[in-house]
């Protein structure tokens, strides 16, 4: 078992970029498990992992009168499918073809009598081929995976917390596999313009539902969309026309991504990396709500404290 050196490990992208793509990919083949058997939820909310104390999992998924579940073991280094009726398998995580986890995967399901097709084409990777004839992507470092994972152990703690200063409408702290990043995003309860952005494998209408209401979003993804290191990230949409002028008290406006960036690397080796954290997520949504003039006495509350009821 790998030790953590850290409670912020490093995540060098360098050092992992072939294993991430090839961990993104087995992401996706388990997320649209999840999409085919699952109602539709507002924003693609139904499609999303959830971080866990070993990894990342789908939480139950329905199939007839049962469930089950997927989740990735990164202290295990297991992919572990449970069902609702005792029934499991696992498939270990180790260097080998999306076309050969695709077809594990598969079997495994079938052999519990779950059976799931999905729709073989990734979503959100430009040129990217159908799962089960991908023989390309197969690096797996296990050690940079479970860093990965630690990483986002510590990020989800954080946005729990952020996510307690509201009221309003806001999303869990899930884990995107199209895009690969954890996220959590307010709403001001106001609709958005049509959403009129694209991205590969993806329709039209999916992205117009995602954003069909306004926005402050943030998140963390390990790296690669334009920039070569892991990062925290905040936007708005629509975005306001002072939104980038803000003064946020952490972080930089990158012109060609559109939105705030702050690095990895700043956060863990800050005094206080929690303190940071929660900086860049509180004045990226204060250049959000501000720019945007959002009903914001209605909307917000101070963050919450364990086992104290919020006062109304």
């Amino acid at each position: 078992m790998v030790q953590p050196t850290t409670v912020w490990p490093e995540l060098p992208f360098a050092a992992w970029r072939d294993t991430q793509a090839t961990l993104q990919l087995w992401t996706q083949i388990v997320g649209k498990i999840r999409l085919t058997q699952t109602p539709w939820l507002n924003h693609s909310w139904h499609v999303t992992l959830y971080v866990t104390s070993r990894g990342l999992t789908t939480s139950p998924i329905p199939h007839g009168d049962r469930t089950f579940e997927i989740e990735l073991d990164f202290l295990a280094q297991q992919l572990v499918i449970s069902v609702s009726d005792g029934g499991s398998r696992r498939i270990a995580l180790e260097p080998r073809t999306v076309a050969d986890f695709y077809a594990a995967v598969m079997t495994a399901l079938a052999q519990l009598n779950v059976p799931v097709p999905i729709n073989e084409y990734p979503c959100e990777i430009a040129g990217a081929m159908r799962f089960s004839e991908d023989r390309v992507h197969s690096a797996y470092d296990g050690e940079c995976a479970q860093r990965f994972w630690r990483v986002l152990v510590q990020v989800d703690r954080v946005f729990k917390q952020f996510r307690t200063g509201f009221v309003g409408k806001a999303s869990p702290v899930h884990f995107f596999w199209g895009s690969f990043d954890l996220a959590v995003t307010r709403f001001s309860g106001r609709r958005a313009p049509t959403f009129t952005g694209k991205a590969p494998g993806l329709d039209a209408a999916v992205m117009q539902e995602a954003y069909s209401h306004e926005v402050s979003s943030a998140g963390f993804w390990p790296g690669g969309n334009g920039i070569d290191y892991a990062a925290f990230y905040s936007y708005a949409y629509p975005t306001p026309a002072q939104f980038k002028s803000y003064p946020v008290k952490a972080g930089t406006f990158n012109e060609t991504l559109g939105e705030f960036i702050l690095p990895y690397d700043t956060v863990r080796e800050a005094a206080d990396p929690d303190a940071l954290l929660l900086s860049f997520l509180q004045s990226t949504y204060d250049a959000a709500a501000e720019s945007a003039k959002w009903d914001r006495a209605e909307l917000e509350c101070p963050l919450g404290s364990s086992g104290t009821p919020r006062k109304t």
